[in-house]
């Protein structure tokens, strides 16, 4: 098992965090998740044989929230759940 974190943009409220980790958990491979608001971070626990890092980031992507800023896809809108 590995872990990981994972910083997250554009939550604003719980039901971001809520959001997020049920994307996170609908990953295969993905065995723990704890998301935190104030920290803007999601911690991770997954089978490296399943799933990786990347994937994860993708869930997060196609939940509508951006992940951290040495990503280079296009920035967050911000909104998270609350628009």
């Amino acid at each position: 098992m590995q872990f990981t974190q994972i910083k997250v943009t554009g939550m604003t409220c719980g039901g971001c965090s809520s959001n997020v980790t049920k994307a996170l958990n609908a990953v295969n491979g993905v065995v723990n998740v704890i998301v935190s608001l104030s920290d803007a971070n999601a911690t991770v626990e997954y089978d490296e044989k399943l799933t990786s890092p990347e994937q994860l980031k993708l869930a997060i992507k196609e939940a509508g929230y951006g992940v951290d800023n040495t990503d280079t896809s296009p920035p967050s809108t911000g909104k998270g759940c609350c628009g």
